[in-house]
């Protein structure tokens, strides 16, 4: 036996595998003593590329993990350089799945973080749960993702869910504007009729004010026909549930009409500085653009009430280092930074040898800060509740800046 040991000994030196790297090595697929591979699919080209900055600031966090020296001392996590691969899908299912088929088959990779869109999940998740691969923290709110986990135990969301953000809007214009016409331009897939749905929950007996709801594709280069019913339904408040491009064409369309309802809630996916101040500057939607409530659970990095916060020092660190082509005030920018802060935080919790099964309980069972979100939201999940993040409050935007109007509300408080 003491023959046996010192041969290994031998060979272990030989191979230049010392007791420490020992440790740390792991046979699970995208995993290395120095590496850990991880990818996504996201819109960088077509309909939906406007969110194309948000796999670049993730690229732009990892940068910063690799380089720095965590908890543990080592760069990386636990030693391990994270390996960032994201592809472009065009915001299309068919090519979401053929991309995330190389990831797992060809490039090998641990798990698949952050990918964009509610249709191009709902097609990856299916597969990824077969083979048993993380499929976390997706770039979508869809109820899905924390109702139906224990049907697919290995996808996860991240942000709070659209029914719940949609609930929110429907009790604030119940409460406000309790009379009111209410007109919504909703997206005509799975993601427009989860929040049209939550519209509803929350406006109660008033959901019969809804006089008009007129779906649009994602790729309609124009929304006219949809406004012009709109405006002729007499609708005072106006909901737009729909991803950036047919947003910033539904704010410059209302105001060519000369449509200017009182109140206009949109959604949080297009809600941002960017986007809002590109309707308004670029496309002359104007005052309505300043009628604007929405939802936050992050930190916005447009206001200036968090520039001494030191999430969001941080934040600005990280882009003015490893993105400085990147909008800081950019709120999808910060998006990217703190879903790539959440898989860090993942990881770490997974354990010094990770697995895929291990970084799937640390999800299941959560229970951490993130700096980049609102003080007094937290990501937790356990037994009776896997939406990782499930509080938001009310937000309106004047002049560039969002003004909370609400304290912050979690998904089952009275």
């Amino acid at each position: 036996m003491r023959r046996i040991m010192i041969i290994a000994l031998v060979v272990a030196a030989a191979l230049g595998v010392t007791a420490s790297t020992a440790t740390t090595a792991t046979s699970e697929t995208g995993i290395t003593a120095t590496s850990v591979k991880i990818g996504g699919t996201f819109p960088l080209s077509g309909p939906a590329s406007l969110y194309a900055t948000i796999p670049v600031a993730m690229k732009a966090y990892f940068s910063y993990v690799n380089a720095r020296r965590g908890p543990d001392g080592k760069r990386g996590v636990y030693g391990r350089q994270i390996i960032w691969n994201y592809k472009d899908d065009q915001y299309s299912p068919p090519q979401a799945v053929q991309l995330t088929r190389g990831l797992v088959e060809q490039d090998n990779v641990f798990a698949v973080v952050g990918s964009l869109g509610t249709a191009v999940n709902t097609a990856i998740r299916p597969y990824l749960n077969e083979k048993k691969v993380p499929h976390i923290l997706v770039s979508t709110g869809a109820t899905t993702w924390g109702a139906d986990w224990k049907q697919y135990p290995w996808t996860t969301g991240w942000q709070p869910n659209y029914q719940f953000e949609g609930r929110l809007y429907g009790q604030k214009i119940a409460r406000n504007s309790p009379n009111a016409k209410i007109g919504v331009l909703y997206q005509n897939d799975d993601y427009g009729q989860d929040l049209l749905t939550g519209l509803k929950a929350g406006l109660g007996a008033k959901a019969s004010n809804i006089v008009d709801a007129e779906p649009v594709e994602v790729s309609a280069p124009s929304v006219g026909s949809q406004i012009t019913k709109l405006k002729a339904s007499g609708a005072t408040v106006f909901v737009i549930i729909a991803t950036p491009g047919p947003t910033v064409l539904a704010y410059a369309t209302a105001t060519a009409l000369k449509w200017s309802p009182a109140v206009v809630y949109t959604n949080a996916v297009s809600a941002t500085d960017t986007f809002l101040t590109l309707a308004k500057v670029k496309y002359g939607a104007g005052d309505l653009v300043d009628k604007t409530f929405t939802t936050q659970y992050a930190k916005d990095p447009a206001n200036p009430k968090w520039d001494n916060d030191a999430g969001m020092k941080l934040y600005k660190q990280v882009m003015d280092k490893y993105y400085p082509k990147g909008r800081v005030t950019d709120s999808l920018n910060l998006y990217g930074v703190a879903t790539a802060h959440a898989f860090t935080q993942l990881l770490y919790a997974a354990g010094k040898n990770p697995t895929r099964a291990s970084l799937m309980k640390a999800v299941r069972s959560w229970n951490e800060r993130n700096p980049f979100l609102l003080p007094g939201i937290k990501q937790n999940t356990g037994p009776a509740n896997q939406f990782p993040i499930s509080c938001n409050l009310i937000a309106k935007f004047t002049n560039g800046t969002f003004t909370p109007v609400s304290r912050i509300t979690c998904d089952g408080d009275k």
